[in-house]
This record gives structure tokens, sequence and C-alpha cells, in this order.
């Protein structure tokens, strides 16, 4: 008697361990199909922020609430169980077809939507720090700030922002501030000053790498044509040396700040400002916009030559004299016949 029920108790657990077995092999059969079946995703995507903070749960739970994503603990418990229960704060782009365990792996290894924003060569400061603002999903700290508070925010070795932004493409993921982008770019510009300082012809007339930085500024707005950025270069060099004043516009219409409307004129030309060139000798004491590569390396690598002045031809080029009666002649061509008010890049009158 005691050994038919004990082979019966054996009959029993055998019978429950295969109906146990069973279960499982149906659920994990359940589970694989479940995981690789595509979510309840919108016909074009969605895209989806995870902040700082969130957790692999939470993200399964508002998937789940938003009916696009079943079982959202089992997601979770698989995702610790396997290792991946770690997830990267950013914005990604869900597309149409994805399953659970894509979802689960893009959070796991951060495959975020990666944004960019272009700084112009030529741009001032301020119209960098406006660009960023409107960039796309960009946090702006700078926009709106003093000058003082904008420098503590960007906390660089620097007294004055103007140039020293490296304007290129810059790639960045969602919630980047723009303080970050610009010590990106800032770090850009001083490698590249780094580089090229050291290789600079000798004789010029800048005393350090700051210097060449705010030639390479004027030069930049100078000329919109890559091939006479060594030539305007020379041209302002050799005014340097000579003890002439640059007398370049650019430097005019950046001191006038918010006075300058699309035009100057002779009474702007003979108002005395740090950055007025007709008025001052040497170079203004800071950059007047954000050169590119070219310019920095134009302003230590000026062409050679004797040419003193250059005038505007209207179509992004222009026409260098070695003599001021060249230049005149020059003027008289190409400026009188333009608009009214249009002046040369290099004053007609005598440079001192």
């Amino acid at each position: 008697m005691i050994q038919l029920a004990v082979g019966l108790v054996k009959r029993l657990m055998l019978l429950a361990l295969l109906a146990l077995l069973v279960s499982l092999l149906g659920a994990l059969q359940y589970f694989k199909k479940w995981y690789a079946e595509p979510m309840a995703l919108p016909d074009d995507g969605l895209h989806y922020e995870l902040k700082p903070g969130s957790t692999l749960s939470g993200a399964a739970t508002d998937m789940a609430n938003r009916g696009i994503l079943e079982h959202p603990r089992i997601l979770t418990l698989y995702a610790r169980f396997s290792g991946q229960s770690e997830v990267r704060a950013g914005d990604y782009m869900l597309e149409p077809g994805m399953t659970p365990r894509q979802f689960m792996k893009m959070l796991n290894t951060g495959n975020v939507v990666s944004y960019t924003v272009t700084l112009i060569e030529g741009w001032t400061f301020a119209q960098a720090v406006q660009a960023l603002a409107d960039a796309e999903r960009v946090e702006a700290q700078l926009a709106g700030q003093s000058l003082k508070a904008q420098l503590a925010l960007l906390d660089l070795p620097i007294e004055h922002p103007e140039g020293w932004f490296f304007p290129d493409t810059y790639h960045y993921t969602g919630g980047t501030t723009d303080v970050a982008i610009l010590q990106r770019a800032y770090r850009k510009m001083r490698q590249t000053l780094d580089e090229l300082w050291p290789g600079r012809d000798p004789n010029l007339p800048y005393q350090t790498p700051y210097e060449a930085l705010t030639m390479a500024s004027i030069v930049e707005r100078e000329t919109g044509a890559s091939w006479e950025r060594r030539k305007i270069a020379g041209v302002f060099v050799r005014r340097l040396e000579n003890n002439m004043r640059l007398q370049t516009d650019p430097t005019v219409i950046y001191g006038m700040g918010d006075r300058y409307q699309g035009k100057i004129g002779r009474a702007d030309l003979q108002r005395p400002t740090p950055y007025n060139t007709y008025t001052i000798h040497g170079l203004p004491p800071t950059p007047i916009a954000l050169p590119g590569g070219e310019a920095v390396y134009a302003s230590l690598h000026p062409d050679p030559g004797s040419e003193l002045y250059f005038v505007a031809k209207g179509d992004g080029t222009h026409v260098f004299s070695d003599t001021l009666e060249a230049h005149n002649e020059a003027v008289r061509q190409y400026q009188i016949q333009r608009r009214a008010g249009y002046r040369s890049t290099v004053s007609p009158g005598v440079a001192q």
C-alpha cells in the first residue's frame, strides 16, 4: 500500500513537472514572439525624449501607458537579467517596426538622435549666440544675458568673447547647452592658433596670437573670395608696418553697434570709437567676427607685395593698388557709379 502511494506521488510529481515544463516552454515561445514583434508605433514613428535620471522601467511603463508596449515589467526583468537595464538620456527616434528588444537595446546603447548647428565665418559672437538659441533642441543659457554673465557662464580664459569660436558645423544631442557647444568651438579655435602660430612668417607686426586672431577677423569680414584673403592680409600688414591706419569699414561698423542700419557715412568715419580704424592706429582692441581657418592662416602668411590699397568691385572681389593715384582711379571706376553712400574698404584719402 505504501509503495502504491509512493508510486502515485511520483507520477503526480512527474505530471506536475511536465505540466510546468510545458507551461514554461509555452511562456518562452510567447516571450520570443512578443519580444520580436513590432510595437504599436504610429505610422510615422515616434520622437521620444528620455530625460536625465529616467530608468528603463519608467520608459517601459510610459510606453505601456501610451498603448505602444505590452508587458513592461517583463521587458524590465529581462533587461535586468541580461545586463541591459542601464539607459542613457537623450532624444530617440522610434521607427515603425521597432520591437521591444530593439527599444531596450536603443535606450541601453544611447543611440540618440543627433542634431547639427553651423556657426558661419564672419558672424559676430552675438549672431552665434542667437543662432544657438534658435537651434533645435539646444538649451539656450547665453541669450539675453549681459556680456559679463555670458563670460561667467562660458568659464573660459578670455576677457572678450569676440572671435574666439571656430566657425564650423557642430553635432550635438538634444538638451546640449549653447555653452557646451561654444566651449567646443573655443577649443577648436585655440587648437588652430596653437598649430599655426609657431609656423608664422617672420617679422609680422603682431606680438601675440590674439593680435593675429584680430587681424584674421578683419580679413574674414573684408572678402568672401578665398583666394583674396592672403592678398588682403598683405595690404593690412604693410599698412601697419608703414604706420598707416588700416581704414577698413568692417571695424567701423562693428564699433557702431546698434547704430549701424546698413550704411556708414562721413560722420561715422570721423566719430572716434575703439574700433574706428579711420581714427586709430594699429589693430582694434578685439576681433570683430568669427574668422575661419583660412583667414587665420592668411593673417599669419600674408602675400608679399607692394599694394597698400584695395577697393571693392561689387562682385565680391577687389582691385588692389600700390599708389593713392591708382587707388583713386579704381574708386572712380568701381565706386562712384554705384549707389550713393557706398565707400571703399580703404579710404581714398591720405592714410596716416
